[in-house]
């Protein structure tokens, strides 16, 4: 029986799927943790994907 294969997704190319990072800033908290800022990626506004290109115009041209 055939299996359907999904589609491909297409990654962001700045930030490689990878849309959301935690940034350890070097404080001490006063529970002993460290304070971490969490970063998105702004191209794909954190969602590692980006919208398929739309296509391109085909021109035809006549041949004399």
């Amino acid at each position: 029986m055939a299996q359907h294969t999904p589609a491909p997704t297409r990654l962001c190319p700045d930030c490689d799927g990878f849309p959301a990072v935690a940034i350890d800033t070097g404080t001490l908290l006063n529970d002993g943790t460290r304070a971490t800022l969490l970063i998105t990626c702004r191209p794909c506004r954190g969602t590692g994907s980006t919208a398929a290109a739309a296509p391109a115009s085909v021109v035809q041209r006549e041949h004399a």
